[in-house]
């Protein structure tokens, strides 16, 4: 693990040009099979309802939210030299799978709610596409956007767990458009870091990547279904 809290997955050893490939040849594989168990989770909790503590406050459905996922990371960087990790991992997607089905179950009941999905998903396909190449590219090193990210991803703690009490729709929209830019720049640290050889396990780098996209994804349509809605 790294210094700061949120960079699971973002530490490593500088290693040679066969074996960054490899890596970042297994985190792509890696990343692609987390999203079944990502979708058969968001499935379940769509055709369950399911929520999360929902007898509790929000606040309290928050905490728990994070002592779970903070859990299951830390049993990632636990198992992550071993296949053990894979299985951990792929747990660790159900799980956000679930906590997806919300909002996907919100997004579902607009009539174009489907094609909205889809939008949502190519769209982050595209950010993700554009920020692996460029981060493959470039001669830029980027590593030092890092401590700023990280700020922001801080940022961005404190306004959503304000707004659970606020609830500003100005709050809210400033909180998705600054998520999905600053774990767009994330992508680009993260996939860089790999090609770069900064990261030489892939499943801590599969896990750093898939947060990235996790969150692109989630922010990109909850946007998309404020603006672009449709009731029945």
């Amino acid at each position: 693990m790294n210094q700061y809290p949120y960079n699971f997955g973002r530490g490593g050893s500088v290693i040679s040009a066969e074996a960054r490939n490899r890596v970042l040849r297994n985190t792509y594989w890696l990343l692609a099979l987390s999203m079944v168990p990502t979708v058969l989770g968001a499935w379940v909790g769509v055709v369950t309802g399911f929520t999360l503590f929902s007898a509790t406050s929000p606040a309290m459905s928050l905490l728990a939210f994070f002592a779970i996922a903070f859990g299951f990371m830390f049993a990632i960087e636990r198992t992550k030299d071993s296949a053990l990790g894979v299985f951990v991992l792929l747990g660790f997607t159900f799980f956000m799978g679930l906590m997806l089905s919300r909002l996907l179950t919100v997004i579902l009941h607009f009539s174009n709610g489907p094609s909205l999905i889809m939008l949502a998903f190519g769209g982050t396909g595209i950010i993700f596409a554009a920020m692996a190449t460029v981060a493959t590219v470039s001669k830029r090193d980027f590593a030092g956007l890092g401590r700023w990210l990280f700020m922001g991803v801080i940022v961005l703690l404190l306004a959503g767990f304000a707004n659970i009490f606020l609830q500003l729709p100005a709050l809210m929209l400033t909180f998705s458009v600054m998520a999905i830019v600053i774990f767009s720049a994330y992508m680009l640290v993260d996939v860089q870091r790999v090609v770069n050889g900064g990261e030489t396990n892939y499943i801590t780098a599969t896990l750093a990547i898939y947060l990235d996209l996790y969150n692109v994804f989630t922010n990109l349509l909850a946007l998309l279904g404020i603006f672009g809605g449709n009731r029945n």
